[in-house]
């Protein structure tokens, strides 16, 4: 895993800027616990912290190609699942390698196959390669954006990053934050490349950078194509069962401890159960993965379910792990550690985002953190909804027959923390041009029905945009506590494959997640396999909503904080007893808090 940094500019000499590269590495410590590096040459710098987790003597960065005067300079996160076949295959072209690392093998391939190093990769990755000869830069990144990168422009050049935070500590950089911003953040829409920070932007999922003498140029090495499907339904439950097997194995591979995430959940138990299969084929009948839950105090007695959510995880989560064999533990948090600053500060920090999901992401902080006791890296049966049809927008008429995004039709303006109308940002009107912009990028594939087309919309938005937020809240908050989560329902390969597959295949047996239903049968507990979708869990506890209201109180002590928000549309939401707080008026309150939060941490300059 890790987190990189750096710059490269034709305009001032690198090697007289060590403190700079220095400060900026050091932000990204939590991502790079076991190890840290710099290179500096004159045109570039490159920085480095490192979580190890293959080869963990020989994987140190920033890596260069040869020890003394190298051509090509390398600052690398993320994991390559066919390393091993890919060394072989540069073996057999004749490069030598110093090391057993999977960063090796990207510097190797980059040495033979230039910018084109991006189609050969299997895996979850960010890096940038300087050359040294060519004088030029190279940022790519993976194709669903599972690992971030980002990018702002400085004097002859630009600096790069696995987290905002990283640049700002270059001296040309500062946390600025203008209308544009706020519409980003607060739309709800996910877009990647802008940011909530002016001039700061992300590289494309499946896209690569290039800075040289010649400026920034940008492209796509991989996107969704729509193509046919020729197989019935038996060989399609067959070959997805064959990706999902191959995506799991793959990505078991680490030279430290590994678990999974267990959430009871048709998606984690099937992914859990090909991994617990693989690892006794592996080490043995009895090699046994640890898998985890989140959980909450008092929930199995004040459960009430909501528009996410239909039911209590952690029985199924129980019943699945006994029935997989797994050592099983629940992580189970009370309102006092949800409502804690120093966590919730923590998770903001994390984020570099005002906007999050309140006790979802503490709690999934504070999982991370229990789980780092014990694992360096877990599994994670995310991105599941969004390939296999998983989500009420799916099979929702209301939602199909929309003309906007079709989550908002469930989080919408309920969920969203009412900005001051003063701004007069306009998000109404952003949110039709982006959802036309949206639209425009969906592949079409002649013959499809406008039924097919429009599940086809409603997929690739879901890929493409819905997506980004949940891979982004799981790095963000997996690495700010040191833990490598890696996302097998993400293998470009299955993902390709499902969203060629036509909407009746995907629902053949009426419900959602036909497919992963069918082909996982025996791999989970009947109980399991035939339970509805469930989102990730939120706390019931009314003293957790009566903590909440009180930090939104104080939060709204902050002038900032008010000259943001909507004052008059949040106070009902602090006056309604905490007993009878709904979910969508509590993510206002939670909202509010996060970004008084954000605001003290980071201290943004306003343009507004």
């Amino acid at each position: 895993m890790c987190g990189i940094t750096g710059w490269a500019s034709f305009h001032h000499d690198a090697r007289t800027q060590a403190p700079v590269i220095e400060a900026m590495t050091a932000e990204l410590s939590p991502r790079g616990p076991d190890a840290g590096g710099v290179w500096l040459g004159e045109r570039a710098a490159v920085g480095h912290r490192r979580l190890a987790v293959i080869d963990l003597e020989g994987g140190a960065q920033p890596m260069t190609d040869r020890p003394h005067a190298p051509t090509a300079v390398l600052g690398y996160s993320g994991e390559i699942y066919n390393h091993h076949e890919l060394r072989t295959e540069l073996r057999g072209r004749g490069h030598r390698f110093r090391t057993r690392s999977d960063t090796e093998v990207v510097l190797r391939a980059y040495e033979e196959w230039g910018d084109a190093l991006a189609d050969h990769l299997d895996g979850m990755f960010a890096f940038a390669v300087w050359d040294e000869r060519a004088q030029r830069l190279l940022l790519v990144r993976d194709r669903l954006g599972v690992k971030p990168l980002y990018w702002a422009a400085v004097d002859g050049g630009l600096a790069f990053a696995s987290e905002p935070k990283a640049l700002f500590r270059h001296p040309e950089l500062r946390p600025r934050v203008d209308a544009d911003g706020l519409r980003e953040a607060y739309s709800l829409l996910f877009n990647t490349g802008p940011t909530v920070w002016s001039g700061v932007r992300e590289v494309e999922p499946g896209g690569l950078l290039v800075l040289d003498r010649d400026g920034i140029r940008e492209r796509r090495y991989w996107q969704l194509e729509a193509g046919a499907h020729e197989d019935d339904r038996d060989t399609t439950v067959e070959r997805i069962g064959e990706l999902v097997g191959a995506a799991a194995r793959g990505q078991l591979e680490a030279d430290v401890p590994l678990c999974s995430l267990l959430s009871g959940g048709i998606d984690s138990t099937v992914l859990t159960a090909l991994l617990a299969d693989e690892l006794r084929l592996r080490e043995g009948p009895d090699a046994r993965i640890r898998s985890y839950a989140v959980d909450y105090s008092d929930q199995a007695e004040r459960f009430t379910g909501d528009v996410l959510r239909t039911g209590h995880d952690t029985p199924y989560a129980v019943e699945a792990g006994a029935f997989i064999g797994t050592d099983h533990s629940t992580v189970v948090l009370d309102p006092r550690a949800l409502l804690d600053p120093e966590h919730r500060g923590a998770v903001v920090v994390a984020r570099d985002s005002p906007i999050g999901v309140g006790d979802m992401d503490t709690s999934l902080y504070l999982l991370f953190g229990e789980i780092r006791r014990h694992s360096t890296v877990a599994l994670s049966g995310e991105a599941a909804d969004e390939v296999f049809g998983g989500y009420p927008w799916f099979h929702n008429p209301r939602a199909l027959a929309a003309d906007t995004f079709p989550w908002l039709l469930v989080t919408g303006d309920e969920a969203a923390m009412p900005l001051n109308p003063e701004l007069d940002l306009r998000i109404g009107e952003f949110r039709d041009d982006t959802y036309r912009t949206a639209l425009a990028a969906v592949p079409h594939f002649d013959g499809e029905s406008p039924a097919e087309h429009r599940q086809r919309e409603m997929q690739h938005l879901s890929l493409t945009r819905w997506l980004r937020q949940l891979l982004h809240r799981k790095d963000r908050l997996s690495m700010a506590r040191g833990l490598e989560v890696r996302v097998p329902y993400c293998d470009h390969r299955l993902v390709q494959y499902a969203f060629d597959v036509p909407w009746e295949l995907k629902s053949f047996d009426g419900r959602e997640k036909s497919l992963l239903r069918a082909a996982g049968a025996g791999l989970a507990p009947d109980s399991v396999l035939q339970r509805p979708k469930n989102h990730y869990p939120a706390t019931h506890h009314p003293d957790y909503n009566r903590g909440l209201q009180d930090l939104a109180r104080d939060a709204l002590s902050v002038e900032q904080v008010r000259a943001l928000a909507d004052e008059a549309r949040i106070k009902p939401c602090l006056d309604t007893p905490p007993e009878h707080l709904q979910w969508g008026h509590r993510l206002r309150l939670e909202r509010v808090v996060d970004l008084a939060l954000w605001l003290d941490h980071h201290r943004p300059e306003l343009a507004l």
